[in-house]
């Protein structure tokens, strides 16, 4: 697939990287010539000096026959429109735009435009690891309806099958992280101590759900 990159800051220039490196062929634009350095001088992809939501820019970086976009500049404002421009005037299937202001993030990913907010993310993180439950969804489909999230769970369900748990709470465990690792459940699979359990469910049914979690198995 060819992808088109918007911004060689350190989060441009390292997505630049791992795309090429796993044979995609990419183009990175920047309107500072200088910020191409953080490419590194074994990178083979085009190097395009302009604005990224300009449209003979994006022409020149090939975004006519780009499978995906990404606009990961500095500045919100330009990354959402270079998004629309790449999706609404060239039809590229697909785009995501970073956005460090979160409330900015959920209107336009409510509009049906993929997001990535920044410093949302990064605090969703953060709150992961010093809150057992009450976190920010991991993700959130548009219409508000189904998320995933990373659930706290009891040490009672610790020995306990997957399935169990799924069935007891009435959600869908989409996957497990064991060690640093992503873990898809089988009915097999049992609950370790220090799994993270990520789970899929009603947005309406976070505090039932969490109830369950953190209460512990049915005797």
């Amino acid at each position: 697939m060819h992808i088109v990159i918007m911004g060689c800051g350190r989060v441009g220039a390292e997505l630049a990287q791992t795309l090429e490196r796993q044979g995609h062929t990419v183009a990175v634009i920047d309107r500072d010539p200088t910020a191409f350095r953080r490419l590194g001088s074994g990178f083979g992809g085009r190097r395009v000096t302009g604005i990224g939501f300009d449209q003979d820019t994006l022409r020149e970086a090939g975004i006519e026959e780009a499978g995906a976009f990404a606009a990961v500049s500095s500045g919100d404002n330009s990354n959402i429109i270079a998004a629309r421009v790449a999706r609404e005037m060239f039809g590229t299937t697909h785009v995501a735009a970073r956005i460090y202001d979160p409330r900015r993030a959920e209107v336009y990913q409510r509009l049906g435009i993929p997001t990535v907010a920044t410093v949302r993310w990064t605090a969703d993180q953060m709150l992961r690891r010093l809150l057992p439950s009450g976190s920010e969804p991991l993700w959130r489909d548009p219409s508000g309806t189904v998320q995933l999230a990373e659930v706290h769970t009891s040490t009672a369900w610790v020995g306990e099958r997957v399935s169990r748990l799924q069935e007891e709470a009435g959600v869908r465990i989409a996957f497990l992280t064991r060690l640093g690792e992503a873990i898809l459940p089988t009915s097999q699979t049992v609950l370790q101590e220090g799994d993270l359990v990520h789970v899929m469910m009603r947005c309406d049914e976070v505090a039932r759900v969490e109830e369950v979690f953190t209460g512990g198995p049915e005797s």
